[in-house]
C-alpha cells in the first residue's frame, strides 16, 4: 500500500514477543486480515493486539508517535461511553523489524466496512453520543498544530491537486474541481478547537445489529477543528440517519458544510491511492464522494 512498505511475518512478532514480553511467550500469535492501512496487526492471546507500523521512518520519531499515541488512547477509555483499545505495552525494534511498536487490548466486533450501519437511525444516535462525549473531554489548553486534516482547509490545496490529478480515469475530475473550489473558500469560524477522533472512517468503528460498540484507531485524537468529526455523517450515514445525526448534534450551515469538507479531502485521497492496494478503502472513498455530491455545491 506504501513505497518501502515494512513486512512483518508472525515469525518476527513470536520472536520479539518472547524476546522482550517473556511473561507472553505462552500466548498464541496470530495475524489479522483487514483494510486498515497504517499497521500490521496480531491478535496476541485472546486479549492483545500487536500493531507494527508499516511505512518507514526513523526509530526515535516512532517512538515519540506511539507514546503521543498512547497518551490520547488512555483520554479516550475514561472519556467515551464506547469500548475503545487500552495502551499496554511498548515494544522496540528486533528480529529484523526496524521500528517501535505497541501492544493494546484486543476488542471483538465487526467493523462498520463490513457490517454497514449507513441505514440505522440508532447507530446515528450512537455516533451522536460518541461525537459529544469526544468533544466534552478537555483540550487542557491545547489547539490544533498539526497539517492534516482539522485546520486551514485550503492548507490542503497542493494534496488536492494531486489527487485529482490522479483520479482523472477513475472519477469525474472536473465536477469534483468545482466542488473543490468551493469548499475551500469555508471560513473556519469562530468555535474553539475541541477533542476530536480525527479519522471516523467505517474501518474505525465496532458494529453489531446496526448500533455503536467501539472506536478503533483512536491515537490521533486530539484537537482540532470541531467540524472534522461530522465527517462520519458522509463517510458512514445515508440521508435520513445524516440529517437524524445532524438534529441531535445541532450546529449551522458552516460547521456542517466544513465538516463535508473534510469527508471530501479524506475520501478524495482513498479512492486513487489505495485502487489496487486496498480495494476496501478505495470503495469507501467513491461513498463518500457519491454521498457529498449528492448535496450539491455550496452557494
Amino acid at each position: 500500500m506504501h513505497p518501502d512498505q515494512l513486512t512483518v511475518a508472525p515469525e518476527t512478532v513470536r520472536a520479539l514477543l518472547d524476546r522482550q514480553f517473556p511473561e507472553w511467550r505462552d500466548l498464541p500469535v496470530r495475524g489479522v486480515t483487514g483494510a486498515g492501512t497504517a499497521n500490521a496487526v496480531f491478535r496476541v492471546g485472546d486479549r492483545l493486539a500487536a500493531r507494527f507500523p508499516l511505512e518507514p521512518a526513523d526509530v526515535e520519531s516512532t517512538r515519540h508517535r506511539l507514546e503521543a499515541e498512547a497518551d490520547a488512547a488512555r483520554a479516550l477509555v475514561d472519556g467515551t461511553r464506547f469500548a475503545t483499545p487500552e495502551p499496554i505495552a511498548l515494544g522496540g525494534p528486533g528480529a529484523g523489524y526496524p521500528l517501535p511498536w505497541s501492544v493494546q487490548t484486543w476488542l471483538p466486533g465487526n467493523v462498520a466496512a463490513d457490517d454497514d450501519p449507513g441505514a440505522s437511525f440508532a447507530f446515528a444516535g450512537d455516533l451522536a453520543d460518541l461525537i459529544e462525549d469526544l468533544r466534552a473531554i478537555d483540550t487542557r489548553g491545547r489547539t490544533f498544530t498539526g497539517t492534516g486534516r482539522g485546520g486551514d482547509l485550503r492548507s490542503h490545496d497542493a494534496w488536492m491537486e494531486t489527487c485529482l490529478r490522479n483520479s482523472e480515469r477513475l472519477l469525474d475530475v472536473p465536477r469534483l474541481r468545482r466542488l473543490w473550489s468551493a469548499l475551500r473558500e469555508l471560513p473556519r469560524g469562530t468555535a474553539d478547537d475541541v477533542t476530536t477522533h480525527g479519522d471516523l472512517i467505517p474501518g474505525n468503528l465496532l458494529v453489531a445489529d446496526g448500533r455503536l460498540t467501539g472506536v478503533l484507531d483512536v491515537g490521533g485524537a486530539g484537537p482540532a477543528d470541531p467540524s472534522l468529526d461530522l465527517v462520519g455523517a458522509w463517510h458512514l450515514l445515508e440521508t435520513g440517519p445524516r440529517q437524524a445525526l445532524r438534529d441531535r448534534l445541532g450546529g449551522d450551515d458552516l460547521a456542517w458544510e466544513r465538516g463535508r469538507a473534510w469527508a471530501f479531502v479524506q475520501a478524495m485521497g482513498l479512492v486513487w491511492y489505495y485502487v489496487q492496494s486496498n480495494p476496501v478503502m478505495s470503495r469507501t472513498g467513491r461513498r463518500t464522494l457519491e454521498r457529498v455530491l449528492a448535496d450539491g455545491t455550496p452557494t
